[in-house]
């Protein structure tokens, strides 16, 4: 059947995208993987770009796991065992001691009674606190939250949503008293452990002591779900995320993210065991969703090992050290970001051209940076997002440094 009345109407709004600056533009297509040479870690060939060599600053892979070679050689020989596919969603035949030694290892590194698996984190987010809703329900939520937590408030029905200010722990006391007023059964707090944009954390011990003290009004609990897929695996002492670096107890699901730090793909839950049983039979995004693959479940255990270890404690420090390295070159060039020990680290413009225009300069000289404008980030907030990696040496990190340095537009 022809489109031919559709096709306009989306060619319009194409073109309306790209006269605000939205469009995001083509995707840079890798076609090899340089190894880490000397001094220097990996670089990527792009289509289009011949043999010129390019330097990532902007993956989410934070401890360089995807390119290490026992995760390679875990997913190789897993796949050779199960096959290339899991065959079919879980409750069917698509379950494999992969997956269940994945999920019981994932519970015990974040000491949770269960853990469950999911295609990815932003299906996880989905499948998770859409279930946990009922017409009873209160939903309590950080204004800054992930676009996956926002689409699942909107298909969850709740009784009630409040949107706190971001980081604001005196006005989520506030929305929970409301919820409890308006006679909400249950409610829950949903925020982001690492804010991806600006590399900032929750307060979690303080969010945690707020739900705890408004938890006697609801007859179903308040509960506490946060998703820090940019967290474990790249921050606190043992990569064990936002909890641990906040010392929080009392966060009751905990949503992350096979496919940053640990460098495979897909997303789990970890939290009671009843809780898990009840998402097996309610959660449509598990259901009926293919897990991943038996092969990326064996990846993402290899990586986890790395991560739980004497090994993967030096990949954290290393990545703190040039997470530091870096903002202190940032400030030291008079450019303005946000402190932390995150690695993403924002270089905040404060201006859509400029900003483009430093993504450009950047590209020309080898560095893969991603630009933020508005509506991804609040006007004002334009920013380029630097993320830091295990992977980077001290003279890649120089290198961007003094590529930064050159921009004609720095003052």
């Amino acid at each position: 059947m022809p489109v031919d009345r559709l096709s306009p109407v989306l060619s319009a709004d194409l073109a309306d995208r790209q006269a605000r600056g939205l469009l995001k533009g083509a995707e840079s297509v890798v076609t090899e993987v340089v190894p880490a040479r000397g001094e220097h870690g990996p670089r990527y060939r792009l289509a289009g770009e011949g043999d010129r060599p390019f330097l990532k600053m902007n993956s989410n892979s934070y401890l360089g796991m995807s390119l290490r070679p026992e995760v390679i050689e875990a997913e190789e020989r897993a796949c050779r065992r199960y096959g290339a596919g899991p065959g079919a969603v879980r409750f069917i035949s698509g379950t494999t001691k992969a997956h269940t030694e994945l999920e019981e290892r994932l519970a015990a590194f974040h000491g949770r009674e269960a853990a469950m698996l999911f295609s990815s984190a932003y299906a996880t987010v989905m499948g998770t606190l859409v279930p946990l809703c009922t017409a009873d329900t209160a939903l309590v939520s950080d204004e800054l939250n992930h676009n996956c937590i926002i689409n699942a408030m909107r298909l969850a029905r709740p009784k009630e949503k409040y949107v706190y200010r971001h980081l604001d722990v005196a006005e989520c006391d506030a929305r929970l008293a409301e919820a409890a007023a308006a006679g909400a059964r249950r409610a829950i707090v949903v925020t982001d452990g690492i804010f991806s944009m600006r590399g900032s954390h929750a307060p979690m011990k303080e969010l945690t002591a707020t739900a705890a003290r408004h938890d006697a009004a609801f007859p179903e609990n308040v509960v506490v779900m946060m998703d820090d897929s940019h967290g474990v695996g790249a921050f606190g002492a043992t990569g064990r995320g936002t909890e641990e670096k906040t010392g929080a107890s009392g966060i009751d699901l905990l949503v992350a993210t096979l496919g940053k730090a640990l460098g495979v793909n897909g997303g789990y839950v970890a939290t009671r065991r009843e809780i898990v049983q009840f998402l097996r039979e309610s959660s449509p995004f598990y259901i009926y969703s293919n897990p991943i693959t038996p092969a990326e479940a064996a990846a993402a255990l290899a990586a986890l090992e790395i991560l739980d270890s004497a090994r993967g404690r030096a990949l954290l420090d290393h990545l703190r050290a040039m997470t530091a390295r870096f903002e202190a070159g940032l400030l030291s060039l008079g450019y303005e970001t946000l402190p932390g020990e995150h690695p993403v680290k924002p270089l905040l413009v404060r201006d859509t051209d400029k900003t483009a225009a430093l993504v450009k300069h950047l590209r020309a000289a080898g560095v893969l940076a991603t630009g933020l404008n508005y509506p991804v980030v609040p006007k004002g907030d334009e920013s380029i997002r630097f993320q830091i990696s295990a992977d980077h040496t001290p003279a890649d990190i120089d290198f961007v440094l003094d590529v930064l340095a050159s921009f004609p537009g720095r003052g």
